[in-house]
């Protein structure tokens, strides 16, 4: 068996073809046959579809605005449809000035989940997060991890890395959903070790195809927000 060399990066490219994305949709949408209150069906049809024109009005104008005004705006359109979708979890996705951080709900304000800077793909990393904790994780201050700055040592990496497997595949199949290119983020710019062995990128591959091929273990709350994704951004 041919294996993809640890400095080559996959190509995350071919992991969701607009088929195997209907195939994908396909299997989610049996897995909802029991129709939990939590789920896609919940959002009214006419929030269906004012989610799904606004999303065409931002891929027609991506050739017609600057970069910062299609980052607004994809950003505006996936804050609308998480908290459209979350809302009765009291959780909401907002737009931070700074790092990415979490706050669990507190004084009967909802759970927030600030993404950094504005940036599209950045929220889509913070929501990954969000999926991944359980019940008690999400009612810590940034779920309860530490975060090591850029510069880690080689134990500190391997140490992120590992946690981030899961979330970054996750990012990987919303990404793709939104018909966009992902590319994994090892975040450790300044390392002063060598990083060519790092087998990062294909764990991160691997999991995304393993999720493709057994959408059941996804985690219910990012199966809800793939399959709208899948929904209103890839499906014609």
């Amino acid at each position: 068996m041919h294996m993809i060399s640890p400095a080559v990066d996959p190509d995350f490219s071919i992991l969701l073809s607009v088929s195997d994305a209907k195939r994908l949709l396909h299997r989610l949408n049996t897995l909802e046959t029991k129709k939990p209150p939590e789920s896609l069906s919940a959002i009214s049809e006419m929030q269906l579809n004012a989610l799904s024109e606004q999303w065409q009005k931002i891929i027609h104008a991506e050739n017609i605005n600057t970069v910062d005004e299609n980052e607004k705006t994809t950003t505006d359109w996936l804050i609308s449809l998480f908290n459209t979708l979350f809302a009765h979890q009291h959780v909401i996705l907002v737009r931070g000035a700074g790092e990415p951080e979490y706050f669990p709900a507190k004084d009967n304000q909802p759970a927030r989940i600030e993404f950094a800077h504005g940036f599209f793909q950045s929220a889509l990393h913070e929501l990954s997060h969000f999926f991944i904790a359980g019940e008690r994780r999400r009612q810590l201050s940034d779920f309860g991890y530490w975060y090591a700055p850029d510069g880690r040592t080689e134990a500190q990496q391997q140490a992120f890395e590992r946690v981030e497997i899961k979330p970054q595949a996750l990012e990987c199949l919303f990404t793709l959903a939104c018909r966009r290119p992902f590319q994994v983020s090892q975040d450790n710019l300044f390392a002063t070790f060598d990083t060519s062995t790092s087998t990062f990128a294909q764990d991160v591959y691997q999991q995304a195809k393993a999720y493709i091929a057994e959408p059941h273990v996804i985690p219910r709350d990012a199966k809800i927000l793939l399959q709208a994704l899948l929904t209103l951004c890839t499906i014609d």
